[in-house]
């Protein structure tokens, strides 16, 4: 009885909290968001939810260091599954992100973000110089981490790959970087931006020329942005109240379920329902950031922080796409976006976190 007292003490209730009240204000909006349609998302969103409570459970009973024993078995794991992706997967509109698993579908993409904050966190805590890292040390990280970008990008999936880059970049910088190699990498990406415009897909170059200027064709690539940026505009202060948002309940405005939920809050609940939501976010990260900063060792501090750039990245591509100040990428947003991968991997990342809180009390 004790020990169950003691894992109860030890829970960091603040944190879920939050979590909590982000899946409700996300469940509201799916509901309202898809009732029109009458089809069973929600009911699925809530089967998923509550599966997602169960893994983050089962991820903070474990002891994270576990995590670091594991850290090349799960990233060899996690590079077969996108080889097998690419081989077999399910193409829908040009792109393969899907394995089918009987009933439901798996996106690995997803699990390679988790697996490259594990992989990244281990190799900082086991290296762990005095000196910044120069080239030469940063050969082999960068190699293994490139391995599941040019996968995630071959799918095509662009935007997963750059915030599994960009998740990756970051934490390397905190680890530190001597000056001059981060400006040899800077002017390196500089010199390649041509040729990455020319790999790119045509949707995707579509993409980012509508996001320049949406009125360019305001029937096709441009509809998404412009739609979404009336359904926030017409929110106003207050909203239009629940079921009362134009854009959603007419269906004028694509992927609302999805992609562009946060226009939808906008819409029914206005300027004051988008600030609580935001509000719930910074509370969320700055909450994972403490943690990080407390833990007992480096590879937990990493851990965590990793976790907070994966949330932040997510909220702020998500809400700038819905508002038209970033290109239409597919960024969902978490906790309140319909998915199945994407929600049990929110929900193993705030397991991760909480037992990085945990045991910075039992050991």
């Amino acid at each position: 009885m004790s020990r169950h007292l003691k894992l109860r003490d030890n829970m960091d209730w603040g944190l879920i909290a939050t979590v909590f009240f982000i899946l409700v204000m996300g469940l509201l909006c799916l509901f309202s968001s898809t009732r029109v349609s009458g089809s069973d998302i929600f009911i699925k969103q809530l089967i998923w939810i509550c599966c997602g409570w169960l893994l983050m459970f089962i991820v903070f009973a474990i002891d994270y260091r576990v995590l670091m024993r594991l850290a090349w078995l799960v990233y060899l794991v996690m590079v077969i599954m996108l080889v097998l992706l690419l081989l077999t997967g399910r193409e829908i509109s040009g792109a393969r992100r899907w394995i089918s698993m009987g009933p439901v579908g798996m996106q690995p993409s997803e699990v390679a973000k988790l697996t490259v904050i594990i992989w990244t966190a281990y190799w900082g805590a086991h290296h762990k110089d005095i000196e910044p890292y120069g080239l030469r040390g940063l050969v082999r990280p960068l190699v293994v981490l490139l391995v599941p970008v040019l996968l995630v990008f071959l799918e095509p999936d662009l935007g997963t790959a750059g915030i599994i880059m960009i998740i990756a970049v970051s934490m390397l910088l905190v680890l530190g970087i001597k000056r001059s190699t981060l400006i040899g990498a800077s002017l390196t990406v500089a010199a390649v931006i041509p040729f990455g415009w020319m790999s790119l897909k045509e949707y995707q170059r579509l993409r980012i020329l509508s996001f320049l200027d949406p009125s360019r064709d305001p029937l096709g690539s441009g509809y998404h942005a412009i739609q979404s940026k009336i359904a926030v505009g017409s929110g106003g202060l207050m909203g239009k109240g629940a079921f009362q948002g134009t854009q959603t309940q007419l269906r004028f405005l694509p992927e609302h379920h999805t992609d562009f939920i946060f226009s939808v809050v906008a819409e029914e609940w206005g300027f004051l329902g988008s600030s609580v939501l935001i509000f719930l976010y910074l509370l969320l990260i700055t909450r994972i950031i403490s943690i990080g900063l407390n833990a007992k060792d480096r590879f937990g501090a990493m851990l965590c922080f990793g976790i907070a750039i994966y949330f932040i990245l997510h909220v702020f591509i998500n809400i700038a796409m819905a508002i038209g100040i970033f290109p239409v990428v597919g960024v969902p947003l978490p906790f309140v976006s319909y998915g199945g991968s994407f929600m049990m991997m929110n929900m193993a990342c705030i397991g991760v976190v909480l037992s990085v809180s945990r045991r910075r009390f039992i050991f």
